[in-house]
């Protein structure tokens, strides 16, 4: 009777946690959590490795949003400087991985002629919510043909170097064939070390690891070749992995991908291909060797999509890295700016696999991420919004596997339930886990600390507070004593 109730007790929780991990690893759907609406026309949103975000406007200024505000003075305001707008305008911003010391960040923005300038200023001495606008010093200028493709995203790499994106100078099909040649920087991703030459012109210097670093050859700052216009790229704040939104001509949006830690060189195809595509404009333009449509020197995208439905335009987003939305985690987020839709991809068995959110954003023009991890996501229009799960598991505790164990401590225990987040803590009692690792938002690995003998519950914390607890969840059993061996008897007889 008593074995049979603990049985069906435990098929009872077994089923819960099912449950619950099914739940956990659905695909969800997202919300916008809506921040700031009626912002002149956001191109970027950038973290300085503080609580703060820092969002580009198209004219030539920065703001801030602190403390679920967006404050009333610029960060930086450059407008006299920045020709504007159509595809023009101020377009991208990075801080220094080393903000916090040296004060460094970078713009990239078109000045008055229309030509892109990549610059650095500096925050201003006594104050850390305004940059000193006289500090500013140029790395490049480079000229710009035709008013549209310029690029604009600025990046550091987990090698701490600065990635550069650049469109392909405009007009269509690529007349000049520049996402081609090696001697112009358009159509390209730059690569610079800006820790070089700090003090002087110009003010960078070269990777010696970049393709073309040796001298007499191609441009050395080309870190990629063979694209449109990249518009959003990112690093995998977790891998490494290069992630790159370039905008297609008539036919076809692409994802493209370099893994962490693969040599630079890369031929994304344009314009000869357009994703997957042959490009309509051949290779006319095009210096010879350059290579045909489908050649095997050229990178396929790893996600692409085509205009048939009205999309026309691809942001590029963030690989989610974050802590609110444990379901989304793995995802790779990217946009379309005509249409609005929001598209997340995932990994798995060496395929990506896509879909479309029900939640869409009209006038995407960028997605970004805060020093958490979190994601946002900004438009045309001036909406500013945090990326979330639409509908989080509660927190919730329904087994513990298994239930029991020493004493002494060090059994690895799960956890099941629901809604746990990156960083959760858990306590037997009132002694704290040996180590919680998180395995997804409905299972939590966990080392147990050494505890008096006795039945204890079982308490989940998040980050922010949230608690639950299982109540005579674990049960600490005494250690066995080892008995000593009994003492041989020697008998010595007398002579």
């Amino acid at each position: 009777m008593h074995r049979n109730r603990r049985l069906a007790a435990l098929l009872a929780v077994a089923s819960l946690a099912t449950a619950a991990r099914a739940r956990a690893q659905a695909p969800p759907e997202i919300a916008l959590e809506t921040l700031a609406t009626g912002l002149a026309q956001p191109t970027a949103i950038a973290h300085a490795g503080d609580a703060r975000l820092f969002l580009t406007l198209q004219q030539g200024e920065i703001v801030v949003f602190e403390s679920n505000r967006v404050l009333s003075t610029p960060f930086l305001d450059i407008r006299s400087l920045v020709s504007c707008c159509g595809e023009r305008g101020l377009l991208g911003l990075a801080f220094h991985p080393r903000y916090s010391e040296n004060g460094f960040f970078f713009v990239d923005y078109t000045n008055g002629a229309g030509d892109t300038v990549i610059a650095r200023y500096h925050v201003s001495a006594g104050d850390p919510e305004t940059a000193d606008k006289a500090s500013g010093v140029t790395l490049l200028t480079i000229p710009q043909p035709f008013a549209n493709h310029n690029g604009g995203e600025l990046a550091f790499g987990p090698d701490g170097d600065l990635y550069v994106g650049m469109g392909d100078g405009g007009s269509a099909n690529d007349p000049m064939c520049n996402g081609q040649r090696d001697d112009t920087l358009l159509g390209k991703i730059l690569r610079l070390d800006v820790d070089a030459n700090p003090s002087s012109p110009p003010f960078y210097g070269i990777p010696p690891d970049n393709p073309f670093a040796a001298p007499g050859g191609p441009r050395a700052e080309i870190w990629a070749k063979g694209l449109r216009n990249p518009w959003r790229f990112s690093f995998d704040r977790s891998t490494g992995d290069l992630f790159i939104g370039d905008v297609g001509q008539d036919s076809r949006e692409e994802i493209d991908f370099q893994p962490a830690g693969a040599a630079g060189g890369r031929n994304y195809g344009w314009k000869v291909m357009e994703g997957t595509a042959c490009g309509a404009g051949g290779t006319s333009g095009c210096p010879s060797g350059v290579p045909p449509c489908n050649a095997a020197g050229l990178t396929p995208p790893i996600l692409e999509y085509t205009h048939s439905a009205g999309d026309c335009s691809v942001t590029g987003g963030f690989m989610y890295r974050g802590t609110r939305s444990p379901r989304l985690i793995g995802t790779y987020f990217y946009g379309d700016y005509c249409t609005g839709r929001i598209r997340g991809a995932t990994h798995s068995s060496g395929t990506w696999t896509a879909r479309v959110f029900s939640a869409r954003a009209s006038g995407l023009t960028t997605f970004g991420e805060d020093a958490s991890g979190e994601m946002y996501l900004a438009t045309e229009s001036g909406l500013f919004a945090r990326i979330a799960d639409a509908s989080p598991s509660p927190l919730s505790l329904v087994a513990v596997t298994p239930f029991a164990g020493s004493a002494r401590g060090g059994t690895t225990i799960r956890i099941a339930g629901s809604g746990f987040l990156l960083d959760a803590s858990v306590a037997f009692g009132e002694a704290s886990a040996a180590a919680v690792t998180f395995v997804d938002g409905a299972t939590l690995e966990v080392v147990t600390p050494p505890h008096a003998a006795g039945t204890v519950n079982v308490v989940v914390t998040n980050p922010g507070g949230e608690s639950a607890t299982l109540a005579g969840a674990y049960s600490f059993e005494p250690f066995a004593r080892v008995p000593l061996p009994p003492r041989a008897t020697r008998t010595i007889g007398r002579p």
